[in-house]
């Protein structure tokens, strides 16, 4: 069974960086579309970005667009979520999904089918 696991989270000020991984096991990430989402105390999980199999499609979120940039290593069976110029609402645990799927285009509304435990992001002063 594919799992995965995320990393990379942790307390960063306003305006500051931070880079997620997203490692997989048990199966290659091939075959998989790959979506990050984050859910803030008190609100509903949102998508925030996806990679289509080869990184051909690729979405954000209005609200992580020109700050977020997602990215893949077949060979590492790893995805990133690059982070920049973070502000306090994205505080968040942030979770990485697979989906198994021919569909060359990704989707964050789309099920996926298998989820990491999640990484706690702060942004804080």
């Amino acid at each position: 069974q594919l799992q995965l696991v995320e990393s990379g989270g942790g307390l960063v000020q306003p305006g500051g960086s931070l880079r997620l991984s997203c490692t997989a096991s048990g199966y290659t990430l091939d075959y998989y579309h790959i979506g990050w989402f984050r859910q803030a105390p008190g609100k509903e999980r949102e998508g925030v970005s996806c990679i289509s199999r080869y990184g051909g499609s690729r979405k954000y979120a209005d609200s992580v667009k020109g700050r977020f940039t997602i990215s893949r290593d077949n060979a590492k069976n790893t995805i990133y979520l690059q982070m920049n110029n973070l502000k306090p609402e994205d505080t968040a645990i942030y979770y990485c999904a697979a989906r198994r799927t021919t569909q060359s285009v990704c989707a964050m509304t789309a099920p996926y089918d298998y989820w990491g435990q999640g990484t706690q992001v702060t942004v804080s002063s």
